[in-house]
């Protein structure tokens, strides 16, 4: 980062800080005004001046520190100025959030200078609370770098597409959208579980009024479930927590809320299932999985089209990388002891449930909605796997999920703007009034299933090869699990094609058809950078594949590593803390308040005594 990058990147707090201070009184008072915004400037600086120090930067030459402030930061600082804002020019608002979210995606593509080596990159530590052990700790490794960079381009299509469509409440649709950007980009970056917690529980709330202002006929329903799902797991996960920084603060000596240091703990049986199937159910309910998938059917029907495009790119991506973060990386005895039962309900309560009830959707957006239902079964599929080809290929399917599903919901809205339904017996026979609309839906439907040389091949091909060879698994349950995720790939061309069939092939029978527009530049804006990335993700995998082999591997390793150790644990034993492992992966280790041994009694003649002992003085 060169100097006057960094300059700017120093000031910007003081500097939004002033801008804030100076809108809030309502008079035109010069003075007023910038009164307020230098006390408000000087506030920032003291609240600087008081928080503990950070840590030494223990990032490879060349990475700023501060990245990764910026990327998440940038976003909820310009949610707050939107409320600034007059709501009487819509015009305005939609530059400010186009510029905000345009500068955090070049930003975040500073991410690309890193050649994410073994290791954490862009590591940033600062203590925040130091008596409960919490710490403001963000880095990025191979297993969040992509999923980083897919929220910085889907965000800013969906608001793109958003604003074509709705024209009500445009500064709460604004602020609403970056502030889910910036939790996002929170949770994908944290370290320490408290402030995971705290970006967990803060994308719930612009979800919800995406949902529930502009979502359909019953947003309100939706909205509450989706609501009450996600909250029953928060719960569940933040108990999970409490327990493991509990059992660290008996272990260690101190309290301590950091991955790196909860990542030590193995419990032994009944403790450790208790905390996994915390953490298990706030991750299948994001992802969601079978039984707990319910409520994303109702989301993503009612959800407005952004809001289904982010709620499939990147938000279900919060449940299957916290999967790898939490369970794999902390709780590696009862996930790999769980896996072939939880591949199980991936499989069958996945891919072929979700499958099989999308083929009899005639609702397109809810065969879409069922379809991520399927999908994600393949992404926890490997994850269950265990291993580098299953891992990797998860990883890939979810950056394959994000581009070809955020399209599709994409598309869906195109359709819906225009005929107001989204019934696939009232759109026949589209491709002779739509060519261009055909065109590219049918690609993305060639990529949805899976098809050679897009992006969707190469994802499930690893998935389903690391699950036929795992040894997590088990001999008996890769196989059978294999042979029907193999299955449920069949299963997706049959029910997608046979919707393409019915939308754009065949008589033109419905004259509502007969006079549609094809896709306007705002569309075709919108969907090209996801049509690109289909073949690039297609025909170039290993560009994104070689910046996760390093931390699939150390992340492979610390999970064999974690069930050996659980595994030598009794039912009635203790919790232990692992050996510390070293490495690039332990930089930024909590090391704990320092020890102060205790002055003898007798001050200064103790002291003396002590030397005179070690001076060999009788």
């Amino acid at each position: 980062m060169n100097t006057t990058a960094g300059t700017f990147f120093v000031l910007t707090p003081y500097l939004i800080a002033f801008v804030l201070g100076a809108l809030l009184p309502r008079q035109k008072n010069a003075v007023e005004r910038f009164g307020l915004g230098a006390v408000a400037a000087l506030a920032v600086l003291f609240v600087k001046g008081m928080w503990p120090g950070a840590q030494a930067d223990a990032n490879p030459a060349g990475e700023w520190k501060n990245l990764l402030d910026v990327i998440v930061f940038l976003p909820l600082f310009g949610a707050v100025a939107v409320l600034f804002l007059p709501r009487q020019s819509p015009a305005l608002l939609r530059k400010f959030t186009y510029a905000v979210l345009g500068v955090d995606f070049l930003v975040s593509l500073g991410l690309l200078s890193a050649p994410m080596t073994s290791g954490w990159h862009f590591q940033h530590v600062v203590e925040w609370i130091p008596s409960l052990g919490i710490r403001y700790h963000v880095a990025v490794d191979g297993l969040s770098f992509w999923l980083i960079l897919l929220t910085t381009l889907t965000t800013p299509i969906a608001v793109h597409v958003s604003f074509g469509s709705v024209q009500t409440r445009v500064k709460d649709l604004c602020f609403a959208y970056l502030m889910l950007h910036g939790a996002m980009l929170g949770a994908f970056v944290s370290l320490d579980l408290f402030l995971f917690f705290v970006f967990w529980e803060l994308l719930l709330v612009p979800m919800i009024i995406l949902i529930g202002v502009w979502g359909g006929v019953e947003k309100i329903k939706a909205a509450y479930k989706f609501f009450l799902y996600t909250m029953t797991g928060s719960m569940l996960m933040l108990a999970a927590i409490l327990y493991l920084v509990y059992t660290h603060d008996k272990l260690a000596g101190y309290p301590s809320f950091d991955y790196l240091a909860l990542s030590r703990i193995v419990l032994p049986e009944r403790a450790a299932w208790l905390c996994f199937l915390g953490f298990l159910a706030a991750f299948a309910i994001k992802v969601p999985m079978f039984p707990v998938h319910t409520w994303l059917p109702d989301a993503h029907v009612q959800a407005p089209t952004g809001g289904s495009i982010v709620l499939a790119a990147i938000l279900l991506k919060l449940g299957t990388y916290g999967f790898v973060r939490f369970c794999m990386g902390m709780q590696g005895g009862p996930t790999w002891s769980a896996a072939a039962t939880l591949g199980g309900v991936a499989v069958f309560g996945g891919i072929l449930y979700g499958a099989l009830v999308a083929w009899k959707q005639d609702d397109v957006k809810r065969l879409v909605a069922y379809s991520s239902v399927a999908h994600m079964g393949f992404v926890m599929l490997g994850l269950f796997a265990g291993n580098a080809a299953g891992v990797q290929g998860s990883m890939l399917q979810m950056l394959n999920h994000g581009v070809s599903t955020g399209a599709l919901f994409l598309l869906v809205g195109v359709i819906y703007d225009r005929r107001h339904t989204r019934l696939a017996r009232e759109l026949g026979g589209l491709a002779k009034v739509m060519p261009v609309y055909a065109a590219v839906f049918v690609l993305v439907t060639m990529s949805s299933i899976g098809l050679p040389g897009t992006n969707g091949f190469v994802g499930e091909f690893m998935v389903v090869m690391g699950t036929f060879t795992s040894q997590v698994l088990g001999p008996k349950h890769s196989v059978s699990q294999g042979v029907g995720a193999a299955f449920g790939v069949v299963l997706a061309a049959v029910y997608m094609l046979s919707m393409v069939q019915k939308m754009f092939f065949g008589p033109l029978t419905n004259d509502k058809n007969r006079g549609l527009n094809d896709l306007n530049r705002r569309e075709t804006i919108a969907l090209a950078p996801l049509v690109v990335l289909v073949f690039v993700l297609g025909f170039f995998p290993n560009i994104f594949l070689s910046r996760m082999s390093a931390a699939t591997d150390t992340l492979i390793d610390r999970f064999t590593e974690s069930r050996k150790a659980y595994a030598g644990l009794g039912p009635d034993s203790d919790p232990i803390l692992q050996p510390r492992r070293g490495g690039p992966f332990e930089q930024g280790y909590p090391e704990g308040p320092p020890q102060t041994a205790p002055t003898p009694a007798g001050g200064a003649e103790a002291l003396n005594t002590h030397a005179g002992k070690v001076g060999g003085a009788p």
